[in-house]
């Protein structure tokens, strides 16, 4: 997201400073990275061509679901074609960013050089695009375990489950593709779950399952129903081998894409377990009665915001996200923003793309007096709600953010074209 409003503001003639933790480009995926929650078995779980850059194709020779290390390659790449490196500081801690006064009094950020040594500056905006992905959630569990006990954000390599037998708390994709690592690594693998997912397969009918959409947009409802239908055939039932069944509807959370935990579920190779109830020594109590022992937990537990340099009260925030327009933009100041606080299933990154294009073209526009960027202005404090398109998704700290694709792409491309044309 960093990359991507880069790009955009310099496409725009707007002049900026980067901070970059880490060395180089890359954030998440550059396992080596000091925040980076990568490990080292992991692949996007949506296809190259969904996932990438319009105007910069991922190379041919790409696996269609990538590793890491290519995607790290590939946004390197990316920083190099659109000229980024130069507008970065690398090795950078940003320790606060406060405002001056009012929107467009400026703002003091300070931040620490890798030698330590601490400096401020004052800037026009802040636009904060240090990812949703980092700060793990690690539940309070009743009890305590005497094994080792650790969160999926420390997890690196499958060697750590050699000859263990492990339970894996959290089914979501990276759960899943965890608790596979352990399925091939480990002595046994369990998996503890509060509620029942989705499986999608990665591919339908020989291609990646998320580009078999068709050109029609279809209403939910009908959508919902044809996609259930597909699901069943292709991943049959997931509680005939022990999954609970979602108590919601298809695409009220992220699905599952991960077909590999069904095929060894079916033999065998993984049990399904229930939500914990209480930790004693090596053993671990269920509620549903049922009791185990284990030499590893690892919990795939999520992650949670985490904007540590900027006081949350001046983020908008609600509940458990910042309430933003189109989830970047403040509805009372123009010279903050946070960028890449959006999910959506297919939304890839050509979407959050968008999104940069939508605050650069903004910011530009209120300078050169766009009539559009005036409208927006004005929308965004009027009220506004998320883009959910209705969606009555689950309430979860990593839907708090959530949105409908179809829904928050039309928004914004259609303020991306008013702020291209000058008007709406």
């Amino acid at each position: 997201m960093g990359l991507a409003m880069a790009k955009t503001l310099i496409e725009q003639g707007i002049p900026f400073t980067g901070f970059e933790l880490h060395s180089d480009v890359g954030g998440l995926w550059d396992i080596d990275g000091p925040k980076s929650t990568m490990y080292e078995t992991a692949h996007l779980i949506s296809s190259k061509k969904m996932t990438e850059f319009t105007d910069f194709p991922m190379d041919s020779q790409v696996a269609e679901y990538p590793s890491h290390r290519e995607l790290k390659d590939y946004f390197r790449k990316f920083a190099q074609h659109f000229g980024i490196y130069d507008h970065y500081r690398f090795g950078v801690e940003v320790l606060s960013a406060e405002p001056l006064g009012e929107s467009g009094d400026g703002w003091r950020v300070t931040w620490r050089d890798a030698d330590g040594s601490e400096h401020s500056a004052e800037f026009a905006g802040v636009l904060i695009a240090n990812g949703t992905l980092s700060e793990p959630n690690m539940p309070e569990f009743k009890g305590s375990f005497s094994g080792e006990l650790m969160h999926s954000s420390a997890y690196r390599d499958p060697e750590v489950f050699k000859g263990k037998r492990v339970l894996i708390i959290g089914a979501g994709n990276s759960g899943c593709d965890i608790a596979v690592d352990a399925i091939h690594h480990g002595k046994s693998c369990d998996i503890s779950m509060r509620r029942g997912y989705y499986f999608v397969p990665k591919y339908v009918f020989g291609r990646p399952a998320d580009t078999m959409g068709g050109a029609i947009k279809l209403p939910m409802w009908l959508k919902r129903r044809i996609d259930g239908m597909i699901l069943k055939w292709f991943t049959g039932d997931p509680s005939k081998y022990g999954f609970p069944k979602p108590d919601y509807a298809l695409y009220e959370s992220h699905p599952v894409v991960n077909s590999l935990i069904l095929f060894h579920a079916g033999h065998g190779d993984i049990t399904v377990r229930p939500d914990i109830d209480r930790f004693d020594g090596n053993t671990v109590h269920f509620k549903d009665g049922t009791q185990a022992e284990y030499d590893l937990i690892l919990a795939a537990t999520g992650y949670k915001l985490h904007y540590t340099f900027i006081d949350k009260a001046l983020l908008n925030w609600q509940g458990d996200a910042p309430h933003l327009f189109l989830n970047c933009m403040h509805p009372e100041r123009d010279d903050l923003f946070v960028l890449g606080m959006v999910e959506a299933s297919g939304l890839g990154w050509q979407g959050r793309h968008e999104q940069a294009e939508m605050v650069a073209r903004y910011i530009a526009g209120l300078k050169n007096g766009v009539m559009a960027a005036t409208a927006l202005r004005g929308e965004k404090a009027a009220g506004f709600k998320r883009a959910t398109g209705g969606m009555n998704y689950i309430d979860l700290p990593r839907m708090a953010y959530y949105v409908d694709k179809a829904t928050y792409r039309n928004a914004v491309t259609n303020w991306v074209a008013a702020l291209k044309g000058g008007g709406k």
